[in-house]
């Protein structure tokens, strides 16, 4: 899977510039609580393509054991058929009925493996989910900081530091999703 692109070099390079240019403490603190966005967005964004990259690996591992259970199933059925031919003469072997017996209780358990596989998949997309969503309100912080320095308002800047909660809370659901429960739906 593709990691989500950070694209806000540009604006942390024009942001240091306009903070040059005004020593203003305001122009600092902008500044700096944009560095903080932009390190943010780079590891949430790190973690999210992680996050996608271990979904697909688990829905990889659960495709094969749901092709490993459908194989014991054939396994099964080409057994049923002996034993039906061998019942036809009058000669039932309890060797193919144990065999029968085991093809059956391994596709439980293969299937109770890819079931696993299949939720660990899920909740890892859940996981990318939430981490790029909290990249995105990472950029949205970042692009609203930018704004704030260039047109000298504060305003601006405090609606960045709202995004940039929401983003970290994102974060933090995504990291910490049992320790949030319910809001990791968000």
């Amino acid at each position: 899977m593709e990691e989500p692109e950070v694209p806000t070099e540009h604006l942390h390079e024009h942001i240091h510039e306009a903070v040059h240019e005004s020593h203003s403490r305001w122009s600092m603190s902008v500044a700096i609580s944009t560095a903080f966005m932009a390190a943010f967005a780079a590891v949430s964004s790190l973690m999210a393509g992680h996050s996608s990259n271990e979904a697909l690996i688990a829905q990889i591992k659960a495709s094969d054991k749901w092709s490993y259970y459908n194989a014991k199933g054939i396994k099964a059925e080409v057994n049923d058929a002996v034993l039906q031919l061998k019942d036809a003469k009058k000669d039932t072997s309890l060797a193919a009925v144990a065999r029968k017996t085991k093809l059956k209780e391994d596709q439980k358990e293969i299937q109770k493996e890819a079931r696993e596989l299949e939720d660990e998949s899920k909740n890892e997309l859940q996981k990318d989910m939430l981490l790029a969503r909290a990249v995105t309100f990472f950029q949205i912080a970042i692009s609203i900081s930018a704004m704030s320095l260039l047109s000298k308002k504060k305003s601006l800047w405090y609606v960045s530091l709202v995004m940039f909660a929401l983003g970290i809370l994102q974060f933090l659901i995504g990291i910490f999703p049992h320790f949030f429960g319910s809001f990791s739906n968000l």
